[in-house]
């Protein structure tokens, strides 16, 4: 019994880390706005980047497009840097960084979602996204398709100018 109180105690202690589902690189500001151009984001519209990074989604959908943004971003730092920046630029009346779970946050509100995650993440994150999101939800995905959907449009980017290719998948729910 002592051992089962033990267990019981010390699996309350340990708070489960968040699966890290993509590693932490950075979408070059071109792409940034040719997938926010691309999921046709409106002024006034809400959007979420799923596993934000340093929030140059976030800002730019808040300030160029003039959307209600959301990022979900759990590395500490990356958390810190980003809502750090959306304070210094003065758009946090339109543009926040939730500091969690991606796969435990609620998206029924969005018109747009973007993500930049491994197919394997995909996968794990798209049964999420169909129970949440209403019809005619966009999702602009960045180099990695979700199994199973059919993307609406397909926009392959030859350089970026850094040297590197991406491809940019449109779905809409």
């Amino acid at each position: 019994m002592g051992a089962l109180v033990g267990a019981l105690v010390g699996g309350a202690v340990l708070a489960q880390e968040p699966e890290k589902l993509a590693p932490y690189y950075p979408t070059p500001e071109k792409i940034v706005e040719l997938m926010l151009k691309l999921g046709e984001l409106k002024p006034g519209e809400k959007m979420f980047d799923l596993g934000s990074g340093d929030g140059r989604i976030v800002i730019m959908a808040a300030g160029k497009f003039r959307a209600d943004a959301t990022g979900v971003e759990f590395d500490d730092d990356l958390w810190r840097q980003s809502a750090a920046r959306i304070k210094s630029l003065g758009l946090e009346s339109r543009a926040r960084i939730i500091h969690g779970d991606l796969m435990k946050q609620d998206y029924s509100s969005a018109n747009l979602l973007t993500v930049y995650l491994l197919p394997g993440s995909n996968d794990k994150l798209r049964p999420i996204l169909e129970k949440q999101l209403k019809k005619g939800t966009r999702i602009v995905a960045h180099d990695f398709e979700f199994s199973e959907w059919t993307p609406e449009t397909t926009k392959y980017i030859e350089d970026d100018g850094e040297g590197r290719s991406h491809t940019l998948y449109l779905y809409r729910r």
